[in-house]
């Protein structure tokens, strides 16, 4: 039988990407699956604490064993911005960001870049939270009509094209998320074991 467990998120990329990380030995549901349709505050200066406080909404109203992420771009030159604030860094959309971000870096030659995932998993009575990072640089120019957020200016350590370009199964593999989510999936497949 399989495992249920609520991600915290209606973000469909999201859903599809980290379902597709932990295979078939678990029934991901999302905030809308389980009835949930507050837009739960993300109050925390840091990417653990928000996880932490989404994760802990759903298990505190729904009694559901839960994880939640929290993830975004940090930009060394810009002493780590966007950081917590990746989603809504231009008040406006992915666009409106990437354009934000690519003004920032202007005449810029230093463009390094990491995305982190933090994942705060709670279950039965323990917590543990989940780290990933992946290295890149921030190019100047969008490429690729794939992905999500930040994914058409980001170009991952090792690779040449962007993540918006590299396509979900590669992206999947060495993203932020992907690393985080396999210590998840790491740490539940062994749990479950028992």
């Amino acid at each position: 039988m399989k495992q249920k467990i609520v991600f915290a998120t209606n973000n469909a990329h999201k859903l599809e990407e980290v379902a597709a990380i932990l295979g078939d030995g678990f029934e991901v549901l999302s905030l809308r699956e389980i009835g949930c349709d507050t837009d739960i505050p993300e109050t925390s200066d840091t990417f653990a604490g928000n996880a932490m406080q989404k994760a802990s909404f759903v298990k505190e109203h729904y009694g559901y064993d839960c994880f939640a992420d929290d993830s975004g771009l940090e930009v060394d030159i810009l002493d780590g911005a966007p950081g917590v604030y990746s989603a809504r860094y231009s008040g406006g959309g992915s666009e409106a960001n990437m354009d934000k971000l690519l003004l920032n870096l202007t005449g810029k030659s230093e463009r390094g870049a990491q995305f982190r995932t933090v994942v705060a998993l709670l279950i039965g009575k323990e917590s543990h939270l989940f780290e990933g990072i992946v290295r890149g640089t921030i190019i100047e120019e969008r490429r690729g009509e794939g992905g999500f957020g930040y994914d058409p200016i980001f170009v991952p350590e090792g690779y040449e094209q962007t993540f918006a370009e590299l396509g979900s199964e590669v992206k999947n593999s060495i993203s932020h998320r992907a690393k985080a989510v396999k210590q998840l999936a790491e740490y539940l497949l062994m749990t479950n074991d028992k």
